[in-house]
């Protein structure tokens, strides 16, 4: 088999995920209430026999570099690592990373020095299933030079992603960022019965859309990039790579979700609440990775838990309602609380009695969620302090709002972030 370094991509600002990326990188969000976005690809990863990973950051990247260093460390004669590229001023760039393509670009000599065969490029911000080994088998046997993870999507969906083009042989032969007329639309789609030959159902979906995850023989990538000044995959790259090399479309039908948004965001941890959630992060044999912490067992007093996951180390107290939510690590929940549709991120330590003695001489409540309360469709960021009889769940249906300083609405969402304290008795 083919010698493969893997790329995952962290380095975004993460602007359409703010506030939860206000003090840390997209992959760094936790996401199932104990796991972090980027456990995602390096997982995928390491199942498809890929061990040698390096994450490229940017933005906020300190939490990230931290979770990556206390969770994935190989044994040390094997070869193998995850291993931090951060963007850095050198004497040939002083400037930030200015897109996917000129972050790999400017860690060129870092997959050159080592004699590997093909490079996977991955994004930091998705939740899915795959081995990447039948991408990679796929890609040898067509003799490719460049491979695209493909989702078919119905037209809606459509006008937002890369959508590729292709022959009867699964060559790709044109892709449009974001076809948004209906002459382009046309020109994209992809007959149903293509697909079928392949075992895969349209359902209504006859388009295929770039999934962000790339493969490219390490010749091709590193020529592709020097050639010019491209510094957008999708735009610039692959139109050039289909002129000149052959791409491949690789066929994908499994669980995807791009952790774009906060709703969209919000939407992928409650639907793990589901008896038969669309992603299982117990997978058989390929579990998701992520930092052993050491944490106690949670404890419940009389609380009634609906459809929900409940993490390590939380304390919920008597009467309180729980219903298709997500509890996150170290959550201390009081008593006659009710949550739904909602994400409480939790704490990254626990106060102890003298803290909590000092909270009330601050007139400040402890770190949790405080008696009484009600919050309804929200995400309460980590550490979060939210006082006794506090009412989150947006009445009015705002759909946007930054109006106030310690919440913001996106998508009907209300987001606490980080730190935030609200005293008793506000009402969001």
């Amino acid at each position: 088999m083919p010698r493969v370094i893997s790329l995952i991509l962290g380095g975004g600002r993460g602007t359409r995920l703010y506030p939860l990326t206000k003090s840390r990188s997209k992959p760094a969000v936790p996401i199932a209430g104990k796991y972090r976005l980027i456990d995602i690809p390096i997982s995928n990863c390491i199942h498809s026999g890929l061990n040698r990973i390096f994450v490229l950051t940017q933005f906020n990247s300190v939490s990230l570099h931290r979770h990556i260093a206390n969770t994935y460390t190989f044994a040390p004669f094997g070869g193998f690592f995850v291993e931090i590229l951060a963007a850095q001023q050198t004497m040939q760039h002083e400037t930030w990373y200015q897109g996917t393509a000129d972050a790999v670009r400017r860690n060129i000599p870092y997959f050159t020095e080592a004699s590997f065969d093909l490079v996977l490029i991955l994004s930091g911000d998705q939740l899915y299933r795959m081995d990447f080994q039948d991408m990679i088998r796929s890609h040898v046997e067509n003799k490719a030079a460049v491979s695209i993870a493909a989702l078919p999507v119905a037209e809606a969906e459509a006008r937002s992603c890369g959508i590729m083009r292709i022959e009867a042989n699964g060559r790709v032969i044109d892709f449009e960022e974001k076809p948004k007329t209906r002459e382009l639309l046309d020109r994209m789609r992809t007959e149903p019965d293509w697909m079928a030959r392949l075992g895969i159902e349209a359902h209504g979906r006859p388009y295929l859309a770039s999934m962000g995850i790339y493969l490219f023989n390490r010749s091709t990538l590193v020529d592709l990039l020097a050639s010019g000044n491209a510094v957008d995959f999708g735009k610039e790259i692959f139109p050039q790579a289909i002129a000149a090399n052959r791409v491949q479309a690789h066929l994908f039908d499994g669980y995807w979700e791009d952790i774009g948004t906060v709703g969209a965001f919000h939407k992928a941890n409650i639907d793990l609440t589901r008896d038969n959630p669309p992603f299982d992060f117990t997978f058989g044999d390929h579990p998701i990775y992520t930092r052993p912490r050491y944490l106690p067992c949670s404890r419940l007093s009389g609380a009634t838990v609906t459809d929900s996951l409940i993490s390590d180390g939380c304390v919920i107290g008597k009467n309180t309602v729980i219903e298709n939510s997500v509890i996150g690590v170290r959550a201390q929940i009081a008593e006659n609380v009710t949550i739904r549709n909602s994400y409480i991120m939790g704490a990254d330590s626990y106060e102890n009695p003298k803290q909590m003695a000092a909270n009330v001489r601050a007139n400040r409540p402890n770190i949790g969620i405080g008696a009484g309360s009600v919050i309804k469709d929200a995400i309460v960021d980590k550490n979060a302090r939210i006082g006794r009889n506090v009412r989150i769940v947006n009445e009015a249906g705002v759909v946007e709002s930054d109006d106030a300083s310690h919440f913001v609405i996106r998508d009907k969402i209300v987001v606490i972030p980080k730190f935030t304290i609200l005293q008793d008795g506000q009402v969001i």
